[in-house]
């Protein structure tokens, strides 16, 4: 009687363990190379970085994770919890996210497919690094105009840098107005429109469908504004 019993709670461990539930977001793919290691999914939550699911690779570089996903947010796949050293960083939503990588090179280029999100995120980064790398150069320029006591040259930069950041702020609000409809417009005024004015802060929060304003980048966006109006009065 014993033996069967005992059976029987193997069998209903067994069965607990494979009937597990997918969340509505799955994160699978492959990243070459990885022969063993452990596979975290972690996201913030009021502030802290929690994990919410994870997988052990033993000889195999495949994987899946999953979460539950009420509000499509940043999500970041690390090894072994580390975001400080190997991460990479995408918008989870709903639906399967396919993500590619080799462990040399982890998080520096990876392949992420499935998240409509991540597709507008993409497209805002391959501008934002070329605004980036405009400003490492005026930062250089103005490191050797300064050392050679150039003050007309000096002048101009700051000028030139000043016309940058306005670029580049117009460019962040027409492209968060341009995809008003996704999740990651309000998350890009969080991140990018530090500078901005609150004009165009409340352009770009007036431009949100109702869908995106009840999104939790959304109502954070409403909370900042508020904040910056609070601190004016």
């Amino acid at each position: 009687m014993k033996r069967i019993l005992a059976v029987l709670v193997v069998a209903i461990l067994l069965y607990s363990c494979s009937s597990k539930k997918d969340g509505n977001m799955i994160v699978q793919g492959q990243i070459k190379g990885l022969k063993k290691g452990k596979l975290y999914l972690q996201k913030m939550q009021d502030t802290v970085l929690v994990s919410v699911d994870s997988v052990a690779l033993n000889g195999s570089d495949t994987f899946k994770l999953t979460d539950d996903v009420n509000s499509p947010v940043l999500y970041y796949l690390t090894f072994d919890g580390n975001t400080t050293d190997k991460r990479i960083l995408f918008f989870g939503e709903q639906g399967t996210i396919t993500i590619n990588d080799n462990v040399d090179e982890f998080g520096l280029y990876p392949e992420i497919s499935g998240s409509k999100n991540q597709e507008v995120l993409d497209q805002f980064n391959k501008v934002r690094s070329r605004f980036q790398t405009e400003r490492l150069e005026f930062i250089k320029k103005d490191f050797d105009a300064k050392r050679a006591d150039d003050k007309e040259l000096i002048e101009k930069l700051e000028r030139d840098y000043n016309r940058l950041v306005k670029r580049r702020v117009l460019y962040t609000t027409n492209f968060a107005i341009t995809n008003s409809d996704f999740e990651v417009a309000p998350y890009i005024a969080l991140t990018e429109m530090y500078d901005a004015s609150l004009k165009m802060l409340d352009t770009v929060n007036a431009s949100l469908t109702p869908r995106i304003k009840e999104s939790e980048y959304g109502k954070r966006f409403q909370e900042y504004l508020d904040n910056i109006k609070k601190n004016e009065e």
